[in-house]
């Protein structure tokens, strides 16, 4: 039989170097790549909580140097750019709130360059996600679950992942702790062993999303009015873009008592301001799902749901309609926000997902 080919996507961070190494000590022939995604912003540096494209490239190419496999750089930037930059400020603008990474693993690492992967010859694309992929020795499927390490795992935004991209995909790391993962770094000499993890969105250096989105667009977003849920003016926001549902730090009003961003109008230019205890909702609207565990949902079911990436998922019960999907916790939750996902789960099975609406 002739030896599988793998095609190892390496950000020149720990993890996906140690799936590299532990992916050619499986028997795999490995190919590592780095995709080039998107140039530092002028005049910004980079710092421990994000990437800096040059730097982890080179990290990326002296381990693959030191592992003996070849290495690319494969330029991604038109695509990324598109894909997921435009994409964010365009969410930001309509008064959602966008998980860039979601979209990033939709479209570039399990689509773009999983058929660049196949282009050459490879029978895998392997990243350094903390998550498992199981197939059902009964219907075949290829199920997603969460990782050994449930403080990194990263299931929540790999659920877009088709049956294609399952079927194709290796996790080498799913069922490890992080600590044994830089260990393993450490103990093969791997430069990156010590290396602080990626915190923020890799485009938006320090976290400012805010600059990025006023340097790319060349727009000044307008000032308009913080109102309360009965309408009357409490005060002047600086942009709708700056803020986002639930946000209580850098309002720039003093009403007396805490106040949170409720929601959020572009047609008028208001945020709506309001108390802890009315960001409390028991139902979420989604669209574009995408089922995981099975091929399609029963019309209503019950599980627990995920409505952000740090969120615990809590128990719920599922509406199946035609497009859409609502899903009714059975005890309100806090900040449920457009444009973030959900994300359903039975125990550790990733069920499906979609974005909030």
């Amino acid at each position: 039989m002739p030896q599988k080919k793998a095609l190892i996507a390496m950000s020149g961070g720990v993890d996906s170097s140690v799936a590299a190494y532990l992916t050619q000590q499986a028997g795999f022939d490995c190919i590592g790549v780095t995709m080039r995604l998107y140039d530092n912003l002028p005049d910004e540096g980079c710092d421990s909580r994000t990437c800096c494209s040059l730097e982890d490239v080179e990290d990326a190419r002296s381990v693959a140097r030191r592992l003996g496999m070849p290495f690319y750089a494969f330029n991604f930037k038109e695509d990324f750019r598109e894909k997921v930059i435009e994409k964010f400020i365009h969410c930001y603008e309509c008064g959602l709130t966008p998980n860039p990474c979601i979209e990033c693993n939709r479209h570039l690492k399990f689509d773009h360059l999983l058929r660049r992967g196949m282009e050459l010859g490879c029978d895998c694309v392997v990243t350094g996600h903390y998550a498992q992929i199981k197939q059902d020795e009964q219907t075949g499927r290829y199920i997603l679950y969460k990782a050994a390490d449930f403080s990194k795992d990263q299931s929540y935004v790999l659920y877009s992942l088709t049956q294609e991209q399952l079927a194709h995909t290796l996790f080498p790391l799913g069922d490890m702790e992080k600590s044994a993962v830089r260990e393993l770094a450490e103990k093969n000499g791997l430069i990156n062993a010590d290396k602080p993890d990626s915190q923020d969105i890799c485009f938006v250096p320090n976290g400012d999303y805010v600059k990025v989105i006023e340097e790319y667009t060349s727009k000044t977003y307008p000032k308009g009015n913080f109102v309360d849920t009965s309408g009357n003016v409490l005060g002047q926001h600086q942009g709708i873009i700056r803020y986002t549902v639930g946000q209580r730090k850098g309002l720039g009003v003093a009403l007396g008592k805490p106040a949170y961003v409720g929601s959020k109008n572009v047609e008028t230019n208001e945020v709506t301001l309001c108390s802890d205890e009315e960001l409390y909702s028991k139902s979420v609207l989604a669209k574009d799902f995408n089922w995981v565990a099975f091929p399609t949902a029963d019309e209503t079911f019950c599980c627990k749901a995920r409505i952000r990436y740090r969120h615990v998922e809590q128990p719920a019960t599922v509406f199946v309609y035609d497009g859409t999907v609502r899903i009714t916790f059975d005890e309100p939750q806090r900040a449920a926000t457009s444009g973030q996902s959900v994300v359903l789960y039975d125990g550790d099975t990733v069920l499906g997902g979609g974005i909030i609406i």
